[in-house]
């Protein structure tokens, strides 16, 4: 019972923290505590939609339709041979939306998101050319390291954000080594990726 229990855990802490959601929740996050919270209403629906579309539904509808157009599993998704098209997939929308940000005229700031998210895309994606690296992982990586950038931009103390987003990133690596979809390796590398693009890429858009 205990670990069927936890093996759900783990499948909802996998499911609720899918690297396609967290440029969402981040967008969110500065809508509510950065001075975007002055835009209308109407305009930050309209901006977390453009994100929503590209980060979320765009590459999530063409992985589902890749996947059954070649009869994989989820399981067999995540084999590292046929991670390609999906990184390329994720790529690809992620580009496209930093495009459509830099043609609104989006401040630079906000555009350190978009760009950690591709640029972990990138890395992943290379890295999967010789061994598999956790996506997932990188992904919550990648909100430390932001955290870390902006906290240096705007200038404010990010201890308990921090605390908030280590803790984050420790269940979800803990639960991709339950359900077995990495080894610690794996999911190591894919934090140190993503905490690496996210600061990086914040403080140098």
């Amino acid at each position: 019972m205990n670990h069927r229990f936890l093996i759900l855990a783990a499948q909802a802490v996998s499911l609720l923290f899918s690297p396609f959601y967290l440029p969402v929740v981040a967008f969110i996050l500065l809508l509510v505590f950065s001075y975007l919270h002055l835009l209308p209403l109407s305009y930050k629906v309209l901006l977390l939609a453009i994100v929503y579309a590209f980060t979320v539904l765009l590459p999530r509808l063409s992985i589902y339709v890749y996947r059954k157009a070649n009869k994989l599993t989820s399981r067999q998704l995540g084999h590292r041979q046929n991670r390609y098209v999906p990184y390329l997939i994720s790529i690809l929308s992620y580009a496209s939306l930093l495009y459509v940000m830099r043609r609104i005229h989006m401040p630079h700031f906000t555009l350190g998101i978009i760009v950690a998210a591709l640029a972990i895309q990138v890395v992943c994606a290379l890295i999967n050319l010789r061994k598999k690296v956790s996506a997932h992982s990188a992904a919550a990586g990648g909100v430390v390291g932001a955290l870390m950038g902006f906290s240096i931009i705007f200038v404010f103390n990010p201890m308990w954000a921090l605390c908030s987003a280590v803790l984050l990133t420790g269940a979800v690596a803990s639960a991709r080594l339950i359900l077995r979809q990495h080894t610690l390796g794996e999911v190591g590398l894919g934090v140190l990726v993503g905490v690496l693009c996210g600061f990086l890429s914040v403080l140098c858009v």
